[in-house]
């Protein structure tokens, strides 16, 4: 029987435990609920579409239909920190964004080297900065497709990892379940280093690994205050970030990470030449760029 976000049970949430640095790997006791991995179809369908420009490494997004959803965290959300709140109302444009964190496969098959501090063609890429993604990654991607590949804004990310338009009807703290041990890597499950993509259960948009496994590189700058000026303007349609900050954001937790730092809403920030085999990153496209 498929396992659905409707079927998820609810479950509970442990306690933050960051750690910093890498643990050699050791082995993996299997979770509960296992999801076979399947490579992405030749062709697209509307609400899908499959990369093929690089031939022996595919990778497929998904359509997030454009919407208004509550971003941030609530005042009386528990283990939620001051720089996650105001909770405050966002529009955002559809965009294509991806099914899984770019794989270290995806990273030698554009750049011929691997940077990660745990190998694994179909483990998130690691160690690699905001600067290395931006200055020399997205160019020689795009250069490849004749897209225009980019990060997602630190809204589309949480838009996204909610399940997009389903946010309010599913409301979980994770992406896709209130159990984080079905949707992400953490510290309760990892053993201490990152997976392979894809393993675990998705979000109702068909997206694996948005809590948990690694951390995520938007965007946007960080500002601490960032979502006070946001609830000050209203409904902000298609935030970027402040416009002055020497730090970029990242979401969605980590493999080091307890439950705290693995939800939906949870931000932290690097400075943007950071490594870190803590840190990834997904990829998002406009519409416009599929045609």
């Amino acid at each position: 029987m498929p396992y659905t976000n409707a079927t998820l049970p609810k479950g509970s949430h442990g306690a933050d435990n960051i750690r910093h640095q890498a643990i050699p790997s050791k082995h993996i006791h299997a979770p509960t609920y296992i999801c076979p991995q399947k490579p992405p179809a030749p062709m697209h369908s509307p609400n899908t579409y499959t990369e093929t420009a690089l031939p022996n490494c595919p990778f497929r997004l998904h359509l997030v239909p454009g919407g208004t959803f509550l971003m941030g965290s609530a005042n009386d959300e528990p283990d939620a920190l001051d720089w996650e709140k105001p909770v405050h109302p966002v529009e955002l444009d559809p965009f294509y964004i991806a099914e899984f964190p770019v794989t270290q496969d995806l990273w030698v098959a554009v750049m011929g080297e691997n940077p990660s501090g745990f190998p694994g063609e179909r483990r998130p890429v690691e160690n690699v900065s905001w600067n290395d993604i931006t200055e020399r990654f997205l160019p020689a991607l795009n250069k490849k497709c004749g897209k225009a590949y980019r990060l997602p804004t630190e809204a589309e990310w949480e838009y996204a990892a909610r399940g997009g338009p389903f946010w309010k009807a599913e409301g979980y703290r994770y992406a896709g379940s209130d159990d984080l041990g079905q949707v992400g890597w953490y510290t309760e499950n990892s053993g201490d280093e990152t997976h392979e993509v894809g393993l675990l259960l998705p979000n109702a948009l068909g997206l694996y690994d948005m809590s948990g496994n690694v951390w995520e590189w938007c965007a946007d700058r960080f500002s601490g205050k960032w979502y006070d000026e946001c609830d000050d303007l209203g409904t902000v349609k298609n935030p970027t970030g402040p416009e002055q900050g020497g730090l970029r954001v990242d979401r969605g937790g980590g493999y080091f990470n307890g439950a705290q730092g693995c939800r939906a809403a949870s931000r932290r920030h690097h400075a943007p030449a950071d490594r870190s085999d803590r840190v990834g990153f997904r990829l998002v496209l406009s519409p416009q760029s599929v045609g």
